[in-house]
């Protein structure tokens, strides 16, 4: 948690300082009219390092290679050279005058373009080039992962509150790709060997050596699993934070990309020929750059692409992909350099404010080809091994082994971190930031809250007031305990709860926890929907809360992860049901009187389980970041109470199963369905059958029937449906207003059918607010998200038993969201 304000914090410091290479940047334009010129030629002199500029004259690039003067050069123009720097970061603009020379007549017949040509071979070689043919192969692998402070002022350096901090100046470098100062603030290496088998297909990690410094914030940990993608440019489609970017080879390219043939090179010793494209319309997912093509195999030798800036991308203002390829064997292109650095702020029409590099770079090399190890090697239960001594490699080791040397910045990173956390004012504002990201209060060993429990409000409570708190990882990495106190003016009665929670291994997950509570409950809400003491769920009802229900529970539990994406969990729960207010728990015996019962109590053993094929997830002290899988998540939960087991009252079984999964849908945006299925044995009181999830709050709830009421619909075997599809802009985009709002359109619908069996329909004197499922319940909505960039606006319509009473045909509801 401590590390949280120090990323905030480094977003408001900057000086200037020397770089370890040669970097240049700047802008080519025509001295006469003050235009940009593109496919500018810019090189150190008496060299082979230079670049190309891009549609806006731009150009830039870093170098260790010694020379004195960069020189610009253009048909049409006259040569340019300008003195050079060495060993600093610097912009040198180029203002080229026109060469003035008489032509003779030129007849121009039209014609196809040549970069069109050339491109037609590149697609109808793809498949040759990606490697399809090879049955396996391993190398040797080198990652680092690095993340930079950024975007900030000179004139912040002296301000009062920056003056502890001054020293992290000595630090600060400045990127070529838009010249922002930054700071590196946090670096991890890794260097492994990967073998892959193409069938069937499997890929194997081992792990020699990893390390990491610098501050590791959890709240990045999003941004750091989008920078392990991996970009394959002979894919139709470049999957990156979620959103399908067309590839500029597609096999479709042609429908949204131009391209333009610029030059023709040797790069080594492969001649080759560069092209330059760029989106044919605004604000589609799509990129701007640069690739070589090899003039023999039409594979790609190297490639520079820029997602277009105008993309309907959220909080990343740039994002630019370098690779290199090289040919083994004399055959086989591989990718041996991959690079990726993304500039992360808030918002792109205030690119002064605070933001942060995220970068990786991965190298490759050491190749063996259709050599594959024994069948069993692939078998193993998970793909990544990590060797016994893999994080605790001497400096040396590295210093032989790494592909590429860390800068004398970047080497300093450990310094630089250790110095930040002795000053004493920065526990104070990691702590501030920490409470507004977390909703806890940190002081010491303890974590206050969560804040937004203190106050609410509901029907039968009345006002109620809670203090809590949990441990934090200043006291166990491995224990967590927490607590809490709750007091209501309305029915004054104390109610509390606490838990122990203890992880044996992180990785695979081994844990136990106990938890008891003597609190308030809302039956038949999801697990998604706001507690019943939460602030905002008592300032945004729909209906008065006036359906809960005290609830004595004790938890056993123990989570048992069999590889990262298989994972069970065996439960002991025994809980005892106490209805409050106007609320009765009546049923009838079989000669039809009526009981009245003070209390439900029930013993209960579970098993659930969750598979996730080839899930990513980054592991952290109690939790995790799911970073996703491209395969549906299948879960399930058997559960059996167990009459006379710590005094239960009901004997029944139970089982729930689901399935859910989003999916890319080319660029027409993504989709997610969610299906889920249960069926209750036995004869037993309504709140032990299934309380279909309803939502009486005005914010979305994606795992809710959000017009349903509670207790609305019961049954003891039912099926579900959820579906929906997020079109990200796709119709926006084509209208000039909504395209410069970036606002993205989504629509849902949802299904219900269930049953309630004849025997618990004797049993059970349902509530008055529950009717019976005797047609499918469907409701449909249609909505706008991405306004002011988190805030999803959506109507929603009931389609069926509108004639129920208390039923709401329709509503609008309002949620916020992090996407990019």
């Amino acid at each position: 948690m401590k590390q949280w304000f120090s990323l905030v914090l480094l977003l408001l410091l900057v000086f200037p300082a020397l770089a370890q290479v040669t970097k240049i940047r700047g802008v080519v334009t025509d001295a006469t009219n003050n235009e940009p010129i593109p496919f500018v030629n810019v090189y150190f002199v008496g060299t082979t390092t230079g670049t190309t500029t891009d549609f806006d004259g731009n150009y830039y690039f870093e170098t260790k290679v010694k020379a004195d003067s960069i020189a610009a050069s253009f048909v049409g123009y006259q040569r340019q050279a300008l003195e050079v720097k060495l060993n600093r970061y610097q912009e040198i603009n180029f203002s080229l005058q026109p060469s003035l020379f008489q032509l003779e007549e030129v007849v121009v017949v039209a014609g196809e373009n040549p970069a069109d040509i050339l491109m037609r071979k590149v697609i109808a070689n793809k498949e040759q080039n990606r490697n399809n043919q090879i049955d396996a192969y391993q190398c040797e692998v080198y990652n680092k992962i690095q993340f930079d402070a950024n975007n900030f002022g000179d004139k912040l350096k002296n301000k009062r509150l920056l003056k502890q901090f001054s020293f992290i100046f000595d630090f600060v470098d400045t990127s070529t790709v838009n010249g922002k100062a930054y700071l590196p603030i946090f670096i991890s290496e890794s260097l492994s060997d990967v073998y892959i088998r193409k069938n069937p297909d499997r890929k194997i990690e081992q792990i020699k050596a990893v390390r990491g410094s610098g501050i590791e914030n959890p709240s990045i940990a999003q941004f750091m699993g989008n920078l392990y993608q991996e970009v394959n440019v002979y894919d139709n489609y470049i999957p990156l934070f979620g959103k399908n970017f067309v590839s500029p080879i597609a096999d479709f390219c042609f429908a949204y990309y131009n391209y333009y043939l610029i030059d023709s090179s040797y790069i080594g010793t492969d001649r080759s020929y560069k092209l330059m494209f760029k989106p044919r319309r605004k604000q589609e997912l799509t990129f701007t750059g640069s690739f070589w093509v090899h003039d023999a195999t039409f594979g790609i030798k190297k490639l520079e692409f820029d997602v277009a800036a105008d993309a309907n991308l959220n909080f990343v203002n740039d994002l630019s992909l370098r690779q290199e390829f090289e040919r083994i064997d004399g055959k086989y292109w591989f990718l041996t350099s991959d690079y990726m650095v993304a500039d992360f702020t808030l918002t792109e029409s205030a690119k002064q404010l605070p933001g942060f590099y995220g970068q990786r770079t991965t190298t490759y090399k050491d190749f063996i080809i259709n050599q594959p190890k024994d069948d069993a090697f692939y078998k193993q239960t998970t793909n990544v091994l990590l060797n016994e001594n893999s994080m605790n490699q001497s400096n040396t080791f590295w210093q032989e082994n790494r592909h590429l040397q860390l800068t004398k910045k970047e080497s300093q990173i450990y310094t630089m971190i250790d110095s930040i956390e002795n000053v004493p004012i920065f526990r104070s504002y990691s702590d501030a930031v920490y409470t507004f990201v977390y909703g806890y209060l940190p002081h010491g060993k303890i974590e206050w809250g969560p804040l937004n429990k203190i106050v609410s409000f509901n029907s039968v409570e009345g006002h109620r007031f809670r203090v809590g708190g949990r441990t934090s990882t200043l006291f166990s990495e491995n224990l967590r305990l927490n607590g809490h106190f709750a007091y209501a003016l309305r029915d004054q009665q104390l109610k509390y709860g606490a838990g122990i929670y203890y992880t044996f291994n992180k990785n695979p997950l081994r844990a136990a926890g106990i938890s008891f509570k003597y609190d308030m409950e809302q039956l038949g809400s999801s697990f998604n929907a706001f507690s019943e003491d939460n602030l905002i769920g008592s300032l945004f009802r729909r209906q008065p809360a006036d359906k809960l229900n005290l609830t004595g529970e004790f938890r056993f539990y123990y989570d048992h992860e069999w590889f990262i994406g298989l994972s069970n969990r065996f439960e002991l729960l025994h809980r005892e049901l106490f209805p409050v207010g106007n609320f009765q728990l009546k049923t009838y015996t079989p000669t039809g009187d009526s009981i009245i019962h003070r209390s439900l109590i029930t013993t209960e053993l579970a098993l659930e389980g969750r598979f996730a094929y080839r899930e990513k997830v980054v592991v952290r002290a109690f939790d995790r970041v799911n970073l996703g899988t491209p395969y549906p998540v299948v879960n399930f939960r058997l559960s059996m109470g167990v009459p006379d087991l710590i005094n239960g009252e009901y004997g029944y079984q139970r089982i729930q199963a689901g399935v859910s999964h989003w999916f890319n849908i080319g660029n027409f945006g993504w989709s997610k369905f969610i299906v889920e299925g249960g069926r209750v044995f036995g004869e037993v009181p309504f709140p032990l059958l299934v309380l279909h999830p309803g939502n009486e709050t005005f914010v979305f709830d994606e795992y809710s029937f959000n017009l349903m009421n509670y207790y609305e619909f019961i049954s003891d075997r039912y099926a579900s449906l959820y579906y929906t599809h997020h079109f990200d802009g796709f119709f926006f985009n084509r209208v000039p207003l909504f395209r410069k709002l970036k606002w993205r359109e989504v629509f849902f619908v949802k299904g219900l059918v269930g049953t309630i069996s004849d025997k618990n329909l004797v049993l059970n004197a349902l509530p008055e607010a529950t009717f019976q499922l005797d047609k499918p319940y469907y409701e449909a909505g249609a909505g706008i998200e991405n306004i002011f960039k988190i805030v999803r606006v959506d109507a929603i319509w009931r389609l069926s038993h509108r004639e129920n009473k208390g039923a709401s045909s329709f509503a609008v509801f309002v949620s916020l969201q992090f996407a990019f």
